[in-house]
């Protein structure tokens, strides 16, 4: 099924990281809890806007949990990854555009854009995880994938740095205040995303695995290979550890990248300080997940991941204890050192413990399970923030999420993993 691989494909395919993840720094992480903090909900009620925040974010990823492994089936019976990836493409940059025209205390609209550009953002990550194996071999797919993650960083990074100074200096841009900027930034990020995704568009062949069916009949036949997989699930029990683990550690550091800002201005730190210590988290993490890559085929993909996991536990006692601002910007470097190989290398890893012909539909599981993580955290944090009005409390709940997902990924054997794999019925 791997197609030749070429440098053209590989950057072509790493460049989406570079679009799309200008959605996910300045927005998921940076700007949008800021604004919705002081603009669209009531500044005067910190703790219960961090509930709405997380309760936003939860809904988001229970929808597209709930859809992710029938999407991936249905792309992989219609050899449709690059035209579900295109769907996701135009629903994320029409509605993180669209945040633009909601006015001051709008926080229920605010939410419902937010909710849909995150479905954009979380469903085009499932096509665009799946070409991965399509792309490069066993032996470069941790560098592949890492190089991915750290154009994600630097491009990401990039147009925040640009976004950043839009809002601290707004009259070197001709905009009228901060507020202002804030809102032509997420027109920007919309703009981001769709230019650097043609790339991947044009120079990506799409594996022919399944020869090509209609729509319709592709959501039949992927509805029947879902149940399928779902009857040989204990054919793959490697897989289906691994899942259980990543459910939980990559729970943890979703809320956290998603929950900080306003975990920041919930123990009363200037947004200006926190907004500037997300700029540091990119540009560190970008030379970071090329060395992770490196790294991983040194001491292995697996025992990378758990060094990164026990550094975010100890990153998320030291943010529960720090006082001062530049403790957040310490912590901020330390974040960027593990953020994009923890990420990076789960793909790559769970790309070896796959059936290659069924890419999407298994990383629609991975995807399913990595959004269902991401339900548990924010809601976990906020609720516990909102009933102790105590946000120190809420940040150590996030802790145990990194505990039980160190210890279930210490059970996953990746040889076997990769004998099953390569066993699979297809």
């Amino acid at each position: 099924m791997n197609l030749p691989q070429s440098k053209k494909s590989i950057f072509s395919w790493a460049f989406y990281d570079w679009a799309n993840s200008a959605f996910a720094t300045t927005v998921l992480a940076g700007f949008f809890p800021l604004f919705f903090k002081e603009f669209w909900a009531d500044p005067t009620e910190p703790s219960m806007s961090t509930f709405y925040l997380g309760l936003a974010n939860s809904i988001a990823s229970i929808m597209i949990a709930v859809l992710a492994p029938f999407l991936g089936s249905i792309a992989d019976r219609g050899t449709a990854k690059k035209r579900f990836l295109l769907f996701f493409v135009c629903v994320g940059v029409f509605m993180t555009s669209g945040l633009y025209l909601i006015d001051l205390g709008h926080w229920q609209l605010a939410a419902v854009f937010f909710v849909g550009g995150s479905l954009g953002f979380a469903g085009g990550n499932i096509f665009y995880d799946s070409l991965l194996p399509s792309i490069t071999t066993d032996e470069n797919v941790d560098r592949v994938s890492s190089l991915g993650y750290g154009m994600g960083y630097i491009g990401g990074g990039l147009l925040f740095a640009v976004n950043v100074a839009m809002f601290l200096k707004p009259e070197l841009f001709g905009i009228a205040d901060s507020a202002e900027a804030i809102k032509i930034s997420f027109v920007t990020v919309g703009i981001w995303w769709a230019l650097f995704s043609i790339p991947l568009f044009l120079n990506v062949k799409e594996p022919q695995v399944h020869a090509s069916v209609p729509l319709r009949k592709a959501v039949t036949l992927g509805w029947m290979q879902l149940k399928e997989t779902l009857k040989h699930i204990h054919h793959l029990r490697v897989v289906g550890l691994f899942l259980v683990a990543y459910w939980f550690y990559i729970d943890g550091v979703d809320t956290i990248v998603k929950m900080a800002v306003d975990y920041g201005m919930g123990i009363g730190f200037q947004s200006e300080s926190l907004i500037t210590a997300l700029l540091i988290v990119q540009f560190v993490a970008f030379p970071s997940a090329l060395v992770y890559g490196w790294l991983a085929g040194k001491i292995g993909a697996k025992t990378a991941i758990q060094t990164s996991i026990a550094a975010y536990a100890l990153i998320t006692i030291g943010g529960a204890l720090m006082q001062e601002e530049w403790h957040f910007y310490v912590l901020a470097i330390a974040i960027g050192l593990f953020q994009g190989g923890i990420q990076a290398l789960s793909r790559s890893l769970y790309t070896r413990l796959i059936p290659k012909k069924k890419a999407a539909q298994f990383f629609g599981f991975y995807n399913m399970f990595g959004k269902f993580a991401a339900v548990l955290g924010p809601v976990l944090m906020g609720g516990i923030t909102a009933l102790t009005d105590n946000p120190r409390l809420g940040i150590l709940g996030v802790l145990i999420l990194f505990i039980i997902g160190f210890v279930l990924l210490t059970k996953v054997d990746v040889e076997e993993g990769k004998r099953m794999a390569d066993t699979y019925p297809v």
